[in-house]
C-alpha cells in the first residue's frame, strides 16, 4: 500500500489526465466484470473533471454512479450536490448510467439509511472512488472531532450515517468501510492550503483528520 503523488502544471491538466484515469479504470472494470461503479465527491472542485469524463466513450449504461455525501435538500436546491452532478456528469454519454440518489426525499436522512444501504449494496465494491478534501481535512461528511465521525470511522460502521454535526443542513455520507474497500482511489486538491493541510493529516489520528483514514493505497492529484 504505498501513497503516489502526482502534480500537475495547473488545473487544466488535472482534471484531463485525472477524467482518463477514471475513465481507464472503469473500462478496465467493465471488461472483466461486466459492471463498474463510481463514487464522486459533491462541490465545484471536479466538476472540471466531471466534464471531460462525461464525454468518455464508456458503455455507461453498466456504471452505476453515486456520491460519497449529499446534503439532505431537494435535487433543484442550490445547495444540492445532485445539481452538480447532473450538470457535470450525468450528461452526455454518461447520462445512460444508473445513478442513486442519496436524497430519498424522506423527511430525515435517518430514515433513508437502511434503503441507501441496501441500494449501493449491489454496486460494492466500488470500482473507482474520488474523493476531495477541505482545509480541515474533512472527507465526505466526515468532519474532525465530531462523535459521528469517530462512529463512521470505525471498522463495524454501517455503510451509510445521517449526519447532523454540522451548521447547514443534515447529511447523509458513506462511512469508512465502504470507501476503504475501494478497487482505486483518488483524491482531488487544489491549492497550497490543501496541500499543507493533507500534508499535516499524515501525522494525525483520523478523528481529528477524517482524511487520513484513507491515506494508504491511494492517488493524490494536485494542482495549484
Amino acid at each position: 500500500m504505498s501513497l503516489e503523488f502526482i502534480e500537475y502544471p495547473d488545473r487544466e491538466m488535472l482534471a484531463l489526465s485525472l477524467a482518463d484515469k477514471i475513465a481507464g479504470q472503469l473500462s478496465q472494470q467493465l471488461r472483466m466484470g461486466g459492471t463498474a461503479s463510481l463514487c464522486v465527491p459533491g462541490g465545484s472542485t471536479p466538476g472540471p473533471v466531471f466534464d471531460t469524463l462525461s464525454g468518455s466513450e464508456l458503455d455507461w449504461s453498466q456504471v452505476t454512479v453515486f456520491l460519497n455525501d449529499e446534503r439532505w435538500v431537494n435535487g433543484d436546491h442550490a445547495r444540492s450536490n445532485s445539481r452538480l452532478l447532473r450538470r457535470h456528469l450525468l450528461t452526455g454519454k454518461a447520462e445512460a448510467a444508473h445513478y442513486i440518489d442519496l436524497f430519498t426525499g424522506d423527511a430525515e436522512p435517518e430514515e433513508a439509511v437502511e434503503a441507501l444501504s441496501e441500494a449501493i449494496s449491489g454496486a460494492l465494491p466500488i470500482t473507482v472512488l474520488l474523493l476531495g478534501m477541505g482545509t480541515d481535512m474533512h472527507t465526505a461528511s466526515l468532519f474532525p472531532g465530531t462523535p459521528e465521525a469517530a462512529f463512521a470511522l470505525a471498522p463495524d460502521a454501517p455503510a451509510v450515517m445521517a449526519v447532523r454535526s454540522v451548521k447547514d443542513e443534515p447529511r447523509i455520507t458513506l462511512t469508512a468501510p465502504v470507501l476503504q474497500k475501494a478497487i482505486h482511489t483518488h483524491l482531488m486538491i487544489t491549492g497550497a492550503d490543501k496541500r499543507e493541510a493533507l500534508e499535516r493529516a499524515q501525522s494525525l489520528d483520523p478523528k481529528d483528520a477524517p482524511i487520513r483514514a484513507f491515506l494508504g493505497d491511494i492517488c493524490v492529484h494536485w494542482a495549484e
